[in-house]
């Protein structure tokens, strides 16, 4: 990724600094353990660590004319720690440190991005709480529909990221696996017990049956969760576009005393952080569908998916923990306006409070069908002459006589809109 949507801290792990760092530790993990076994004299792994170096300048050097990374990167080695080296990747195939390689790289992405969700979740929860009884219009097809409150919406928020962030472990654990079983997967002339020994030294587990590749059902399964995190991130940056729209403005992003609004407009304070976050969402959720693409590979291996790996590994887990991080700020930092709420509330005069007042009338005998029919009939009068519900439905003598005034006040009120909130809480933040 572009380093305009990048932070150190991941583009660091997809740095082909450390992915050859980490093929030198699979590398020496290896001969450690097959030195203790006696397949390969003692010492090996002790002299490569001392005097290898990586050099990635040199390696692209040497795959220029061998046109092989992992040759051109143990060709590389040699050069440094000298004939010793010569004992590495015995028995193994390429697979077995590009694949084990790879995974380290996902699971060190993958708990970076765990640690924004926290954060994420940590803003959620503070900022749900301090607005947990602002009421505010609840929409559905973008129409006002009945009150809510903005703690409910960013309740609802959180109990998504929540849900995220235990796909995301299991996601981990998923890739968390080792192989150095060697050509097809057999062990033909490699130890299983190579494979346990580097599994544990990285934390991982062994590969039950690899053939020659980790099979790549785990990585879509990963990418499949990165995709559906973005998608998380997309509702939360849409509610926020939407919500700062003039004719809504119940909140907006925070906008710095020196900030810019248009090139064009003065007056201009545009929601550009949250609509650069569904850009990006749409970037992860691009990497999905060629994941998915990966699982079907020729019989025990070809390497179809590996241009495809080069790609989307730096990119979904750079851009999904830049995106996190990002909508972090933005909910931390964002102007809410109650004030703008309450007035939304009122902008249909009453029409919100339609159903109640339809319920009511089905207990004084009316069938559900015929007091729908009435109280929709009112409702368009209102809305198309600009009208008071409240007031009109005061002119009605069959709803006056069977339905009191202060009934009739208790039904046009938020209050009873707002009494499960508190138990909606406790469902949530346990």
């Amino acid at each position: 990724m572009i380093k305009r949507y990048s932070r150190k801290e991941l583009t660091d792990i997809w740095s082909e600094e450390n992915k050859y760092k980490i093929w030198l530790e699979v590398e020496i993990a290896a001969a450690q353990a097959m030195e203790k076994l006696g397949k390969i004299p003692r010492g090996v792994s002790a002299t490569v660590r001392k005097k290898a170096k990586i050099n990635v300048k040199r390696i692209h050097q040497i795959e220029s004319y061998v046109k092989h990374d992992v040759i051109a990167f143990l060709t590389s080695v040699t050069e440094k720690a000298g004939m010793k080296a010569r004992y590495l990747h015995q028995g193994m195939t390429s697979s077995d440190v590009l694949d084990t390689s790879f995974n380290i790289q996902l699971v060190q992405s993958g708990k970076i991005i765990l640690k924004d969700l926290d954060q994420i979740l940590k803003v959620l929860r503070k900022q749900a709480k301090k607005y947990k009884f602002t009421a505010c219009i609840g929409r559905s097809h973008g129409i006002h529909a009945e009150p809510t409150t903005f703690g409910l919406k960013l309740a609802s928020f959180y109990e998504e990221f929540k849900r995220n962030k235990e796909r995301l472990i299991y996601a981990i654990d998923e890739v968390s696996t080792c192989a150095i079983s060697g050509a097809v997967g057999t062990f033909a002339n490699i130890n299983p017990s190579v494979e346990k020994y580097v599994a544990k030294k990285f934390g991982l587990k062994i590969e039950p049956i690899s053939t020659q590749v980790i099979p790549r059902d785990r990585h879509a399964f990963y990418f499949s969760v990165l995709g559906i995190i973005a998608g998380s991130i997309e509702r939360v940056a849409t509610e926020i576009r939407h919500l700062q729209r003039t004719e809504v403005y119940e909140l907006q992003e925070y906008f710095s005393k020196k900030q810019k609004g248009s090139s064009a407009m003065p007056h201009k304070k545009n929601p550009i952080l949250s609509e650069n976050l569904t850009g990006l969402a749409r970037m992860v959720r691009s990497t999905v569908v060629p994941a998915l693409e990966n699982i079907a590979l020729w019989h025990e291996r070809d390497i179809s998916h590996s241009s495809v790996e080069r790609n989307i590994g730096p990119d979904a887990n750079i851009t999904l923990d830049f995106s996190l991080v990002r909508l972090t700020n933005i909910l931390d930092n964002m102007v809410v306006y109650p004030k703008k709420m309450l007035e939304n509330l009122s902008l249909t005069k009453g029409l919100i409070f339609s159903q109640e007042l339809m319920l009511e009338l089905t207990k004084t005998g009316l069938s559900r069908e015929k007091s729908y029919k009435i109280v929709q009939s009112y409702a368009k009068k209102c809305f198309a002459e600009n009208l008071n519900l409240f007031n009109v439905i005061q002119e009605d003598k069959y709803i006056m006589s069977n339905i009191s005034k202060k009934k009739l006040e208790t039904i046009f009120s938020f209050s009873k809109h707002l009494k499960n909130v508190n138990l909606i809480f406790k469902r949530v933040f346990k």
